[in-house]
């Protein structure tokens, strides 16, 4: 069962790829395959409490590890958002020294690469606020559409391009510190629920401390598991709501 589970596991840790695209994650087929198999074998050697254990502990980890996307994701957004004001920044400083477009965007691709694509358009001639407005799809790069309009209205009306994307930075550096600001208020609130989320650990350890036997009871008996599921299921459901609440609020 042991080694049934932590190959479980390691598949639906390894399922993943690290680059967190935007669509839905789904387990794999083989994810499935190794719990039905597990709860199988422990069926077939065991007591009946023991075939749920794998399925609730499968659950809870599953649960667990969308949480720690969903955290992983927000902070790849956050970085992303820095780095497009970096990039703002740069570009509006090395086009006011008076370096050429080209030279300003090859100096921020080598800061930022995933603006490449834009240099590279630069360079053979193509449409730059078209690739700026490509690079704005990605999460945290919405900023990214804003220089693209500087880049268009200063091509079409001979305005100063370091003038505009100055401006542009400008206003990504205020909308920066507004989220910071809804980030300290919300710390406190997400801080919170995870004091709650983690108090049952400490009750187990007090269980234990004070002779009992509370492991026993909740990986043992049908009413323990059930107990398990349910706590761990409302858990992760409470932090859940926490994360979705503090996402609705700072958009």
């Amino acid at each position: 069962m042991t080694a049934a589970l932590l190959a479980a596991a390691a598949v639906l840790v390894g399922s993943r790829p690290p680059t967190f695209p935007a669509d839905r994650w789904r387990p794999r087929p083989v994810v499935v395959a190794l719990l039905v198999t597990a709860v199988g074998a422990v069926a077939l050697v065991g007591s009946p409490e023991a075939a749920f254990l794998p399925l609730v502990l499968a659950g809870g980890a599953t649960g667990a590890h969308r949480l720690w996307q969903q955290r992983a994701r927000a902070a790849v957004t956050e970085r992303t958002r820095d780095r497009v004001l970096e990039c703002c920044d740069l570009l509006a400083a090395e086009l006011a020294a008076g370096q050429p477009a080209e030279s300003a965007l090859g100096q921020a691709a080598e800061a930022w690469p995933a603006i490449g694509p834009v240099a590279q358009c630069q360079a053979y001639g193509g449409d730059v606020p078209a690739a700026l407005r490509r690079a704005a799809l990605e999460p945290g790069a919405e900023g990214m559409a804003l220089v693209a309009a500087a880049w268009h209205v200063s091509h079409q009306t001979g305005h100063g391009l370091a003038d505009a994307l100055g401006r542009v930075a400008q206003a990504l550096r205020d909308v920066r510190a507004t989220d910071r600001v809804v980030r300290g208020e919300l710390a406190s609130a997400r801080a919170t629920a995870r004091l709650v989320a983690a108090l049952p650990l400490v009750a187990l350890a007090i269980g234990a401390g004070s002779g009992g036997d509370p492991l026993s009871f909740l990986i043992g008996t049908p009413i323990g598991l059930a107990c398990l599921a349910c706590g761990l299921g409302l858990g992760l459901a409470g932090l859940a709501w926490i994360e979705r609440l503090a996402s609705e609020a700072a958009r």
